[in-house]
Protein backbone atom coordinates (compact mmCIF):
# COMPACT_ATOMS: atom_id res chain seq x y z
CA UNK A 1 0.00 0.00 0.00
CA UNK A 2 1.14 3.76 -1.00
CA UNK A 3 1.10 6.18 1.31
CA UNK A 4 2.63 9.60 2.18
CA UNK A 5 5.21 9.53 5.23
CA UNK A 6 7.38 11.61 6.64
CA UNK A 7 10.95 12.25 6.33
CA UNK A 8 13.57 11.48 8.05
CA UNK A 9 14.51 14.97 9.37
CA UNK A 10 11.14 15.31 10.14
CA UNK A 11 10.99 12.28 12.09
CA UNK A 12 14.20 13.82 13.74
CA UNK A 13 12.39 16.93 14.46
CA UNK A 14 9.43 15.64 16.17
CA UNK A 15 11.61 13.31 18.66
CA UNK A 16 13.39 16.87 19.36
CA UNK A 17 10.48 18.09 20.49
CA UNK A 18 9.97 16.16 23.56
CA UNK A 19 13.90 16.39 25.06
CA UNK A 20 13.91 19.10 27.96
CA UNK A 21 16.07 22.10 28.62
CA UNK A 22 19.01 20.68 30.42
CA UNK A 23 18.57 16.93 29.89
CA UNK A 24 21.40 14.38 29.57
CA UNK A 25 21.06 12.73 25.96
CA UNK A 26 22.76 10.23 24.23
CA UNK A 27 21.68 9.66 20.20
CA UNK A 28 22.38 6.28 18.41
CA UNK A 29 24.46 6.36 15.63
CA UNK A 30 23.59 7.24 12.29
CA UNK A 31 19.73 8.51 12.33
CA UNK A 32 19.68 9.12 15.49
CA UNK A 33 21.90 11.59 15.55
CA UNK A 34 19.57 14.56 13.51
CA UNK A 35 17.92 15.14 16.56
CA UNK A 36 20.82 17.01 18.03
CA UNK A 37 19.98 19.42 14.65
CA UNK A 38 16.29 20.02 15.94
CA UNK A 39 16.38 21.48 19.49
CA UNK A 40 13.88 23.70 20.53
CA UNK A 41 14.51 27.18 20.61
CA UNK A 42 15.44 27.97 24.07
CA UNK A 43 16.18 24.60 24.65
CA UNK A 44 19.98 23.23 25.40
CA UNK A 45 20.09 19.26 25.99
CA UNK A 46 23.50 18.34 26.99
CA UNK A 47 24.84 15.97 24.49
CA UNK A 48 26.53 12.42 25.89
CA UNK A 49 28.76 10.38 23.33
CA UNK A 50 29.95 7.11 24.56
CA UNK A 51 33.18 7.64 23.42
CA UNK A 52 33.94 10.21 26.11
CA UNK A 53 32.71 13.46 25.24
CA UNK A 54 30.19 15.64 26.92
CA UNK A 55 28.62 18.59 25.94
CA UNK A 56 29.53 18.41 22.33
CA UNK A 57 28.06 20.83 19.70
CA UNK A 58 27.23 20.57 15.77
CA UNK A 59 29.39 19.37 13.20
CA UNK A 60 31.91 21.60 12.08
CA UNK A 61 32.09 23.37 8.74
CA UNK A 62 33.14 21.67 6.02
CA UNK A 63 37.27 21.94 6.00
CA UNK A 64 37.47 23.05 9.41
CA UNK A 65 37.47 19.47 11.02
CA UNK A 66 39.54 18.55 13.97
CA UNK A 67 39.93 14.66 13.74
CA UNK A 68 40.58 14.64 17.54
CA UNK A 69 36.91 15.74 18.01
CA UNK A 70 34.89 12.70 17.28
CA UNK A 71 31.47 11.65 18.52
CA UNK A 72 30.97 7.50 18.68
CA UNK A 73 29.88 7.01 14.99
CA UNK A 74 33.33 8.44 13.75
CA UNK A 75 31.60 11.54 12.84
CA UNK A 76 33.46 15.48 13.35
CA UNK A 77 31.91 17.55 16.28
CA UNK A 78 32.84 20.40 17.61
CA UNK A 79 32.56 21.87 21.56
CA UNK A 80 30.01 23.70 23.59
CA UNK A 81 31.62 25.71 26.19
CA UNK A 82 32.00 23.62 29.37
CA UNK A 83 32.50 20.30 27.37
CA UNK A 84 34.24 17.65 29.28
CA UNK A 85 36.39 14.79 28.21
CA UNK A 86 36.85 11.54 30.30
CA UNK A 87 37.85 7.96 29.45
CA UNK A 88 35.28 5.37 27.53
CA UNK A 89 34.88 3.38 31.08
CA UNK A 90 33.70 6.94 33.12
CA UNK A 91 31.36 7.25 30.19
CA UNK A 92 29.96 3.77 30.56
CA UNK A 93 30.20 4.21 34.23
CA UNK A 94 27.51 7.36 33.62
CA UNK A 95 25.39 5.21 31.17
CA UNK A 96 25.40 2.54 33.69
CA UNK A 97 24.54 4.85 36.18
CA UNK A 98 21.61 6.48 35.88
CA UNK A 99 23.03 9.43 35.14
CA UNK A 100 21.52 10.08 31.04
CA UNK A 101 18.02 11.54 30.85
CA UNK A 102 17.28 10.17 27.11
CA UNK A 103 18.26 7.66 24.70
CA UNK A 104 16.90 7.64 21.11
CA UNK A 105 17.84 5.08 19.25
CA UNK A 106 17.18 3.62 15.96
CA UNK A 107 15.23 -0.23 15.02
CA UNK A 108 14.89 -3.11 13.18
CA UNK A 109 11.91 -4.12 15.55
CA UNK A 110 10.04 -2.47 18.66
CA UNK A 111 7.58 -5.07 20.17
CA UNK A 112 4.52 -4.13 21.98
CA UNK A 113 6.25 -4.83 25.15
CA UNK A 114 9.15 -2.67 24.70
CA UNK A 115 11.61 -5.18 23.54
CA UNK A 116 14.08 -3.53 20.71
CA UNK A 117 16.11 -5.33 18.18
CA UNK A 118 18.67 -2.77 16.87
CA UNK A 119 21.88 -4.46 15.39
CA UNK A 120 21.45 -7.47 14.00
CA UNK A 121 19.16 -9.26 11.14
CA UNK A 122 19.99 -12.47 10.42
CA UNK A 123 23.61 -12.43 9.33
CA UNK A 124 23.19 -8.94 8.20
CA UNK A 125 24.40 -6.08 11.14
CA UNK A 126 27.24 -5.24 13.37
CA UNK A 127 29.75 -7.78 14.94
CA UNK A 128 27.83 -7.27 18.67
CA UNK A 129 25.53 -5.50 20.16
CA UNK A 130 27.89 -2.56 21.46
CA UNK A 131 27.05 0.27 24.40
CA UNK A 132 23.07 0.45 23.06
CA UNK A 133 22.63 -2.56 25.45
CA UNK A 134 24.05 -0.43 28.40
CA UNK A 135 22.02 2.34 26.81
CA UNK A 136 18.65 1.07 26.56
CA UNK A 137 18.58 0.33 30.76
CA UNK A 138 20.36 3.07 31.43
CA UNK A 139 19.13 5.67 30.33
CA UNK A 140 15.72 7.53 32.40
CA UNK A 141 13.78 7.40 29.32
CA UNK A 142 14.52 5.46 25.94
CA UNK A 143 12.40 6.30 22.50
CA UNK A 144 12.95 5.27 19.18
CA UNK A 145 12.74 7.03 15.70
CA UNK A 146 12.36 4.63 12.63
CA UNK A 147 10.71 4.66 9.47
CA UNK A 148 7.29 2.57 10.29
CA UNK A 149 8.08 -0.29 7.73
CA UNK A 150 11.01 -2.08 6.32
CA UNK A 151 11.91 -1.51 2.87
CA UNK A 152 10.21 -4.50 1.67
CA UNK A 153 6.64 -2.78 3.75
CA UNK A 154 6.90 -5.65 6.45
CA UNK A 155 5.74 -3.86 9.83
CA UNK A 156 8.66 -2.91 12.38
CA UNK A 157 6.13 -2.67 15.58
CA UNK A 158 5.56 -6.08 16.09
CA UNK A 159 3.73 -8.57 18.47
CA UNK A 160 7.29 -10.06 19.64
CA UNK A 161 10.41 -9.28 18.28
CA UNK A 162 12.17 -11.92 15.17
CA UNK A 163 15.75 -10.04 15.37
CA UNK A 164 18.79 -10.54 18.08
CA UNK A 165 17.37 -8.18 20.97
CA UNK A 166 19.54 -5.45 22.63
CA UNK A 167 16.80 -4.94 25.38
CA UNK A 168 14.25 -6.01 26.87
CA UNK A 169 11.09 -3.92 28.25
CA UNK A 170 12.85 -0.59 27.47
CA UNK A 171 10.97 1.55 24.94
CA UNK A 172 8.58 3.87 26.13
CA UNK A 173 7.90 6.03 22.96
CA UNK A 174 8.04 5.21 19.19
CA UNK A 175 8.84 8.22 16.78
CA UNK A 176 7.80 6.50 13.06
CA UNK A 177 7.17 7.84 9.79
CA UNK A 178 3.14 7.68 9.84
CA UNK A 179 2.50 7.83 13.90
CA UNK A 180 3.80 8.77 17.75
CA UNK A 181 3.55 5.62 19.67
CA UNK A 182 3.65 4.74 23.31
CA UNK A 183 4.27 1.39 25.04
CA UNK A 184 2.20 1.27 28.55
CA UNK A 185 1.36 -2.12 29.87
CA UNK A 186 2.82 -4.57 27.28
CA UNK A 187 0.66 -2.44 24.50
CA UNK A 188 1.04 0.32 21.70
CA UNK A 189 -0.91 3.12 22.58
CA UNK A 190 -1.71 5.64 19.84
CA UNK A 191 -1.22 9.09 20.41
CA UNK A 192 -0.36 10.86 17.11
CA UNK A 193 -0.72 9.88 13.12
CA UNK A 194 -0.81 11.85 10.21
CA UNK A 195 -4.17 13.36 9.74
CA UNK A 196 -4.92 11.95 6.34
CA UNK A 197 -3.39 8.40 7.38
CA UNK A 198 -7.04 6.26 8.53
CA UNK A 199 -6.76 4.62 11.41
CA UNK A 200 -7.38 1.24 9.63
CA UNK A 201 -4.67 1.68 6.95
CA UNK A 202 -1.75 2.47 10.10
CA UNK A 203 -3.43 -0.87 11.97
CA UNK A 204 -2.69 -2.79 8.57
CA UNK A 205 0.87 -1.62 8.47
CA UNK A 206 1.53 -2.25 12.19
CA UNK A 207 2.32 -5.77 13.41
CA UNK A 208 0.50 -5.61 16.88
CA UNK A 209 -2.85 -3.58 17.57
CA UNK A 210 -3.06 -0.35 18.28
CA UNK A 211 -4.86 0.73 21.32
CA UNK A 212 -6.72 3.90 21.83
CA UNK A 213 -6.58 6.15 24.97
CA UNK A 214 -8.42 9.28 24.58
CA UNK A 215 -8.29 11.21 20.95
CA UNK A 216 -5.54 10.81 18.58
CA UNK A 217 -3.58 13.88 17.63
CA UNK A 218 -2.69 14.97 14.42
CA UNK A 219 1.10 14.41 13.76
CA UNK A 220 2.35 17.44 12.85
CA UNK A 221 5.77 18.53 11.67
CA UNK A 222 7.52 21.30 9.42
CA UNK A 223 7.90 20.95 5.39
CA UNK A 224 11.34 21.01 5.78
CA UNK A 225 12.49 21.12 9.59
Amino acid sequence: MSMDKLTNAQIAWRAAQDIDDGAYVNLGIGFPEMVAQYAPEGRTPVYHTENGVLGFGPAPAEGEEDWDLINAGKKPITLKPGAAFFHHADSFAMVRGGHLDVAILGAYQVAQNGDLANWRVGTKGVPAVGGAMDLVHGAGRVAVITDHVTKDGQPKLVEACTFPLTGVGCVTRVYTSLAVVDIEDGRFVLREKLAGLALEDLQAVTGARLHLDGPVADLIVPEAP
